[in-house]
């Protein structure tokens, strides 16, 4: 689904990513693991089509396509999907209005507002997410957590073809990182695949990870099994560090 082949990116002068390649199949879980600043995130972004990041080299195939000229709405639109760190507030346009808008985009299928809203009341009871706040604006005002539920609220709606999840249990207690955590496993499925980027095992807890990679310095250092999850929780990433 996902095959990224020698990737160099940089961000003005600053040379991020530093020859990386990344192969994820159909109905696969990918978990990204590295030190804050090692490029995880800017690998996110560039997949969606970042501005701010320039890809110097390599290449990037999404379904066999190549992404290089596409633009983020384009990728979005083919079902690749962004679960924000950090996800920002959007005045003046209903969480309920936004998906519904954002899945008619998609689809290209007129969507039915009565039937809409009930599958999303439906959905938003699974994440513990008021009714309420269907009508209230984009993240405005929402907690943390809030923010982080609403995100998988996105992705169960939105149903892409890959999912991007960067850090989305980081500031989370742990009764809503098990929410979040059984909202990405009732999402993935066998003809979807995942990208989760983490420092807490905690929300692969009901997902069959694949494989795990280590990032330092812009590039993967070492892929493996789900045991290097539990490597890195163990000894943390200085012993990737000497190996590279």
């Amino acid at each position: 689904m996902l095959e990224i082949k020698d990737l160099h990116v940089s961000a003005g002068d600053k040379e991020i990513l530093r020859g990386l390649s990344l192969h994820v199949g159909t109905g696969e879980i990918h978990v990204i693991l590295g030190s804050n600043g090692s490029g995880k995130s800017t690998l996110m972004n560039v997949i969606l089509g970042h501005p701010k990041y320039q890809i110097t080299g390599g290449e990037i195939f999404f379904d066999g396509e190549d992404l290089t000229t596409l633009k983020t709405f384009e990728r979005a639109r083919r079902g690749i999907f962004l679960s924000f760190q950090n996800p920002e507030e959007i005045p003046g346009i209903t969480v309920e209005n936004m998906l519904r808008t954002a899945k008619q985009s998609i689809t290209g299928d007129k969507i039915k507002v009565l039937a809409f809203h009930k599958e999303l009341l439906a959905l938003m009871k699974e994440l513990q997410i008021a009714p309420e706040y269907a009508s209230r604006y984009m993240n405005v005002g929402f907690s943390g957590g809030e923010k982080k539920r609403n995100e998988i609220l996105q992705l169960l709606t939105l149903k892409p073809k890959l999912a991007l999840l960067d850090e989305t249990d980081s500031g989370l207690d742990v009764d809503a990182v098990e929410i979040v955590s059984r909202g990405v496993a009732k999402f993935h499925n066998a003809e979807n695949s995942c990208v989760i980027i983490t420092h807490n095992a905690q929300i692969l807890k009901h997902l069959p990870v694949n494989r795990a990679h280590i990032f330092l310095n812009g590039r993967i250092v070492q892929s493996g099994g789900a045991e290097l999850v539990n490597a890195v929780a163990e000894h943390g990433y200085a012993p990737f560090e000497v190996e590279s």
